[in-house]
């Protein structure tokens, strides 16, 4: 698929390695076709390997899509150089007049804190709220899914005992909903967080569809009745080394941390099995395809 960023940001040359089509804006400009506006509210710390997977997974449609990425202003990253944020990153104040087709919401290595206490919470919020308005469809992702229940909805996160860490097999309800399209009865996703919901206080709100969840990770996908907003517990996204470079980071750093569960090959343990790809380009791929681009108006 087509997917339009800036000429020289460094996941660009990442995308065009492994021969997805990234479209500079030269050549944007010369397609008469209006591009699907997709924002990416991007929380984590190391925000360049989050560009990389977000844009792998938005790559397999024909569709044009035009990514602008978004940070916080009441809170900058040291992980990421600050010309790089300059340079591709946009805030709430430079999008707040704008009608976004598609918005992306990621995870957030705050999960422990109680969403009044995080730094960038009210600004969080404004965007949420905002999205109501002015997106299409947005899609919640881990932390970004329960920052999003507990506004929309009040639902509350709870803390779970031990690090939920690994590969989780799911099972798919409501199969014709356009979002499962392609999905098989059982297929596995990728998990790393330390809270989560009860499947009770879910289940009793009548504005929101459980999609899929597993026995062992709970509740994975839901969404609201017109698919306006989505949720996602886990990490369709990941690589096939994303959990690898956790577990290490954790070892080193000297956390009780275990094997992330149903991941390496049996005889191979230190090479990451993938199992879920196919599912995440599934996932990622309906919901441009009928939650934003068949939902959106052409001119808004």
């Amino acid at each position: 698929m087509p997917i339009k960023v800036a000429e020289n940001l460094p996941a660009k040359k990442i995308m065009e390695e492994e021969n997805i089509f990234m479209m500079g804006k030269t050549r944007a400009l010369s397609q008469e076709i209006r591009p699907l506006k997709i924002g990416i509210l991007n929380l984590m710390p190391l925000k360049e390997d989050t560009e990389v997977q977000m844009l792998r997974s938005l790559s397999n449609t024909p569709l044009q899509l035009e990514i602008t990425f978004i940070t916080t202003a009441t809170y900058i990253g040291k992980n990421t150089p600050q010309s790089h944020l300059d340079e591709f990153y946009k805030t709430y104040e430079d999008i707040q007049d704008l009608k976004l087709d598609g918005l992306i919401i990621t995870g957030a290595p705050v999960e422990k804190i109680d969403f009044e206490e995080v730094i960038y919470w009210e600004e969080l919020k404004h965007i949420m709220e905002w999205s109501k308005s002015n997106v299409t469809s947005t899609l919640h992702i881990c932390w970004g899914a329960y920052a999003g229940l507990y506004y929309h909805y009040g639902i509350i996160k709870k803390p779970l005992k031990e690090k939920l860490f690994g590969v989780y097999k799911h099972q798919v309800y409501h199969r014709k909903t356009p979002l499962l399209r392609g999905f098989d009865d059982e297929f596995y996703i990728p998990h790393s967080r330390h809270t989560m919901v009860a499947k009770e206080d879910i289940y009793a709100n009548k504005e929101l569809i459980v999609l899929a969840d597993s026995e062992e990770a709970g509740i994975f996908l839901m969404m609201n009745q017109n698919g306006s907003q989505i949720y996602m517990t886990g990490h369709p996204e990941y690589d096939r080394m994303t959990l690898d470079k956790e577990y290490k980071r954790d070892l080193e750093g000297g956390l009780a941390i275990e094997k992330p569960v149903n991941y390496y090959w049996k005889d191979r343990k230190d090479r990451p099995l993938l199992t879920w790809r196919a599912h995440s380009n599934a996932l990622y791929t309906n919901w441009i395809n009928y939650y934003v681009y068949q939902q959106t108006p052409y001119e808004w």
